[in-house]
């Protein structure tokens, strides 16, 4: 029941799924929503992460089929969420969920919830034990430093950022020097953040590559990939030509999914007025969106081409409906 969505109250949620257990057309009471809520607190949400655990290995082959020059490609961001309470209630409103996003093949590697007040990039080092060394993440701007680069760099973790001039001053000259490209080497982190963070005071060495949208604006995008040969500046940037287009701007796959899941799994909806609750929902609905779009890809890869559209108006609506019900999600 939760792997629906959960986009209606409780109890009707309950009523619809014992209905459908019992072969019914109406509603059946079989269960209260008080006697829900005090089941579900005998079960952990890393019940619903082990089970994205077990997609997402489902999923092997098709996220293969998106890799790009061999790697991974892990897209990393944050967003806010402002969660449905009641006053006095343990559930706080304000919270951050930070999630890893696999472009292409349209699902979540690793989702998890933070404070409200808590670092992104504290987020992303949390969240690299979900990743491996043939990953690429691609970050969005401000997510990664000095600090984060040699971080990332001493594990193993190759990785694509866009930066501003503005606190980079070896990407200040880079852009005045009118470069594709250029490898360059960040101060080592301080000994504060080296002790925090187990890391040795060495500086990092990067590529600045110069990117050119077709709208004509200019942004500079860094990288750990230093191989000129094999990582070619032309395949990070908008106006790439080659059959995978994993550049930067391919970022803006996860924006997309958390506005679908905030807006059609109604993610801030809570479902109970505890902070397991509310754990319990969000990793449900990160788990059901995944499945929602295997079975979406499935089904595109199984059906026959879509009919042509011909001057039978039943033949196009027919056509129209059978593309919405697509893109819907299970009843349970």
């Amino acid at each position: 029941m939760m792997l629906s969505g959960m986009c209606t109250s409780v109890q009707a949620a309950l009523d619809d799924l014992f209905a459908q257990t019992c072969a019914s057309v109406v509603r059946s009471r079989a269960c209260s929503d008080r006697a829900f809520a005090k089941m579900r607190r005998g079960f952990s949400a890393q019940l619903f992460d082990r089970l994205n655990d077990e997609l997402i290995g489902l999923a092997r082959p098709l996220i293969d089929a998106h890799r790009w020059q061999g790697l991974r490609v892990v897209a990393a961001d944050g967003s806010r969420l402002q969660v449905s309470t009641r006053r006095g209630a343990d559930l706080q409103a304000d919270h951050y969920a930070f999630a890893l996003y696999l472009p292409g093949a349209e699902l979540t590697l690793h989702a998890a919830l933070h404070p409200a007040d808590g670092s992104e990039r504290q987020m992303l080092f949390e969240a690299l034990a979900a990743t491996a060394d043939d990953d690429l993440l691609v970050l969005d701007r401000g997510l990664i430093g000095n600090t984060m680069a040699a971080m990332l760099a001493q594990a193993q973790r190759p990785f694509c950022m866009r930066v501003d001039a503005s606190g980079w001053m070896c990407v200040k000259h880079f852009l005045r020097s009118g470069q594709a490209q250029r490898i360059v080497h960040l101060p080592a982190p301080t000994a504060t953040d080296a002790a925090t963070y187990e890391l040795a005071r060495s500086p990092t060495t990067v590529r600045l590559i110069r990117d050119v949208t077709p709208a004509g604006s200019v942004r500079i995008l860094m990288t750990s990939l230093l191989d000129e040969v094999h990582y070619p500046a032309a395949t990070f940037g908008a106006l790439s030509l080659g059959d995978f287009r994993w550049s930067y701007h391919r970022r803006w796959r996860i924006e997309e999914a958390f506005k679908r899941i905030k807006h059609r799994l109604r993610l801030e909806a809570a479902t109970g007025l505890t902070h397991l609750a509310f754990q319990q929902d969000f990793a449900a609905k990160i788990a059901a969106d995944n499945l929602h779009g295997l079975l979406a890809q499935n089904t595109a890869a199984i059906e026959p081409d879509p009919v042509t559209p011909t001057s039978r108006p039943e033949s196009n609506l027919r056509h129209r409906h059978a593309q919405a019900d697509s893109g819907r999600l299970p009843a349970a």
